[in-house]
């Protein structure tokens, strides 16, 4: 049988059809083939939309439910875990590669930077994958499938930046790394499928809201970036198609959800030299915050109704859903919490939960995406407060080249710094994440269904 052309699938997070005027490579593709908003899943947030996108269902069925939720038989809360087993329903490269084999075809996969990566059912992988020492120190690095194409990758185009992936310095160089390494691969192996996850607008539009920062210029050096991408795709005769995940809006008041509920008695920490520590077991109740959405795990049934007359009375927030009305977003899983909160549309939850910063733990000044029982968008900004921060830094640096266990204490605890967020489904199509794709388009003109992405690609590489 004829095998079709290989298929680039670009995730770019925050791309808007209204923005699609500041890009003039991505414009392009859009007149080679056609363009469709998307709607969004609960909660339009990265690990959502991505795991929505490789299955084509609901967190329902798929099972992630946020960036981090309780692990209940631990009782940890873990953000931003990279086990494709976690996916609950089989992602499309392992449908194609099955569905071909069936027709006597091959399948090659190729997943860069994509979530749920370890353990993914692909032929080639790279991801960000720190090292952890046993005294507590942290060596970046990428680790990806075959085991020498992430240093194959860096002798060609340099050390993955990763200080740019994210925190104070989180910018453009990850994601020109990012798309030059994905057109070597696609240049060297042509793949069936290669996705390529490009996080450049995620970034200043969450640290001053869209409205604050230059998207114009944000845009132009997002299209800039695919530009290798889109000759290496062009030079193997792929098809190459741009997804979004969300768009961002502005917002004016964090929600501190937490506080709250340890005000009202229901949460509780454990205090030690480090700081004060979620008591994740003795709490009767506690949130795990997620940009404009909040599992609220709950530990005795007979205080749902009373944590949810409590969070419902806070000022921000829109909607507080338990039972059965999770099922309206698609949440009815059991990893999400027994009750959902909903933030109103210029707020957002923050995670704090102690209620005096000289009590905070220790991790809440310094970039600890596992750590924090919550998503910290204030990860994005150095703590304005702190004389001379780089030179703070740079201190902390000569510590640790001298082997002195160190820590980076340079990240702010006041949430009212981050200006954007996301996580409640646009309503405006031009706002809306979008979809650019060639071959036969959707019968309807206006949105059509994150969720729908999935059919289309699996149309696509199964003919």
């Amino acid at each position: 049988m004829s095998k079709p052309d290989p298929l680039v699938v670009i995730d770019a997070v925050g791309m808007t059809p209204r923005l699609l005027k500041h890009a003039p490579r991505l414009q392009g593709l859009v007149e080679r083939g056609w363009m469709r908003p998307t709607r969004e899943v609960w909660p339009s947030v990265t690990s959502v939309a991505q795991a929505s996108i490789l299955t084509g269902r609901l967190p329902r069925d798929h099972g992630i439910v946020a960036n981090g939720w309780l692990f209940r038989d631990t009782r940890e809360v873990r953000f931003w875990q990279q086990s494709n087993a976690l996916l609950n329903v089989e992602p499309i490269y392992a449908v194609a590669r099955r569905r071909l084999a069936e027709r006597g075809a091959s399948f090659t996969a190729a997943k860069l930077f994509w979530w749920y990566n370890q353990g993914a059912d692909v032929d080639f992988s790279v991801t960000p994958k720190p090292h952890y020492g046993a005294d507590g120190s942290k060596v970046f690095d990428i680790i990806g499938f075959p085991d020498d194409l992430p240093k194959q990758l860096e002798r060609e185009h340099g050390r993955f930046p990763f200080h740019t992936f994210w925190g104070p310095q989180a910018g453009a160089g990850c994601t020109e790394w990012i798309a030059k390494a994905a057109a070597s691969v696609i240049r060297d192996h042509a793949p069936n499928l290669t996705l390529v996850y490009l996080p450049h607008l995620d970034y200043d539009p969450q640290r001053f809201g869209p409205s604050g920062c230059d998207m114009a210029k944000l845009v132009g050096e997002l299209d800039e970036a695919c530009a290798p991408l889109i000759d290496a795709a062009d030079k193997v005769g792929a098809r190459l198609w741009v997804v979004g995940e969300y768009g961002h809006r502005d917002v004016h008041q964090p929600i501190l959800i937490n506080r709250a509920l340890r005000q009202a008695g229901l949460l509780r920490v454990r205090s030690g030299p480090f700081g004060e520590m979620l008591d994740t077991f003795g709490s009767q109740a506690f949130a795990v915050c997620d940009h404009q959405l909040a599992h609220v795990y709950v530990l005795k049934s007979r205080d749902l109704a009373a944590v949810r007359d409590c969070l419902a009375a806070l000022e921000g927030v829109d909607r507080v859903l338990m039972g059965e009305e999770l099922a309206e977003l698609g949440l009815d899983h059991p990893r999400s919490g027994e009750l959902v909160a909903l933030a109103k549309r210029q707020t957002w939850f923050a995670y704090p939960y102690w209620l005096e910063d000289r009590h905070a733990p220790d991790f809440a000044r310094t970039v600890d995406i596992h750590r924090k029982p919550g998503f910290d968008p204030c990860e994005l900004f150095l703590d304005p407060s702190l004389p001379l921060p780089t030179l703070r830094i740079a201190r902390r640096l000569a510590a640790k080249k001298l082997g002195f266990r160190t820590l980076f204490d340079v990240i702010p605890l006041d949430p009212s710094l981050v200006r954007g967020s996301h996580g409640i489904p646009e309503t405006d199509p031009e706002r809306m994440p979008v979809l650019i794709a060639d071959g036969p388009p959707p019968s309807e003109r206006g949105p059509i269904p994150i969720t729908e992405i999935y059919t289309l690609l699996i149309n696509a590489l199964c003919p």
